[in-house]
């Protein structure tokens, strides 16, 4: 009789295994993400009668939730402020959807988010300025939305980040200094904005850069001959700025470069419309 005890006590853990439970609290955020996005409508929905285990997107690990993708999946709505809930959250995929509203300063707050992946909306307003808390970040793409203002300072502070892709939005301001401080940084794209003024030398320090794309905006001044430290670089692309120097033998001859392009330097621009630190203008 025991050894049947013992045998139904394994049968029974092992029922559990199969079924990953998670609180009350992650899913009702994740119905919050539903509902707010109008989970209806989405091109593979969830039952809510159903466990949180069989819903779409969703990736549950030791009973939390630690990723959600959600990629081209008609989400439309606005993100939930509640998300900070998901705390064990390591990717968030919320792209090529229909999002709309800013990104939510209480994304912020999940420390072991490592992929941030909201390109392809209609999001506007700005970056948080409370993004340098998510430390362990190593992906964030933001490109093809109308995010505008400023990169913030805190930015600067994702010593991990791999990937920075923030191009077709609406920002403007400089590029810091405190570039270098980035430096696992394979993916620099900022292409198709309005930011401006001088391409920082720091730059050069990214060693591990492969992607700098930098076109489509206003940066002026001279191309720092630090980019000839960029061994690992394959893509450059400096096209339609304000740049007035040629790019030197060195960089050009980088060993796995393969596509790069710097026509319509320095590009006509109307100086009313656009904020440009240049004394001068130089025609084109």
């Amino acid at each position: 009789m025991k050894k049947y005890s013992t045998l139904f006590l394994i049968l029974f853990a092992f029922s559990f295994i199969g079924f990953s439970q998670i609180s009350e609290v992650e899913k009702n955020t994740l119905i919050d993400l539903y509902d707010a996005t109008n989970g209806e409508q989405w091109n593979s929905t969830w039952n809510l009668n159903e466990d949180a285990n069989t819903w779409h997107g969703v990736t549950i690990t030791n009973n939390t939730v630690t990723a959600i993708d959600l990629t081209m999946n008609n989400l439309n709505g606005k993100i939930p402020t509640s998300i900070s809930n998901l705390t064990s959250l390591k990717k968030l995929n919320l792209g090529f959807n229909k999002l709309q509203g800013t990104i939510p300063t209480e994304i912020c707050e999940l420390s072991n988010l490592e992929s941030l992946q909201l390109f392809m909306n209609n999001l506007d307003g700005e970056i948080p300025q409370n993004i340098g808390n998510l430390h362990n970040l190593k992906d964030l793409s933001l490109y093809n939305n109308f995010i505008s203002g400023e990169l913030p300072v805190s930015i600067y502070n994702l010593k991990d980040l791999e990937i920075l892709h923030i191009s077709s939005n609406k920002l403007s301001g400089k590029i810091n200094n405190d570039i270098q401080n980035l430096s696992n940084l394979k993916v620099l794209s900022l292409f198709d904005n309005s930011m401006f003024g001088n391409i920082p030398s720091e730059i050069g320090s990214l060693t591990q850069l492969t992607e700098l794309t930098l076109s489509n905006n206003l940066f002026e001044g001279q191309i720092p001959n630090s980019l000839e430290n960029l061994s690992k670089l394959e893509m450059l692309l400096l096209n339609n700025n304000r740049l007035n120097a040629t790019i030197s033998n060195g960089i050009k001859q980088l060993p796995l470069l393969s596509v790069i392009e710097y026509g319509n330097n320095p590009k006509e621009i109307e100086t009313d419309a656009y904020p440009v630190s240049q004394t001068s203008i130089i025609p084109q």
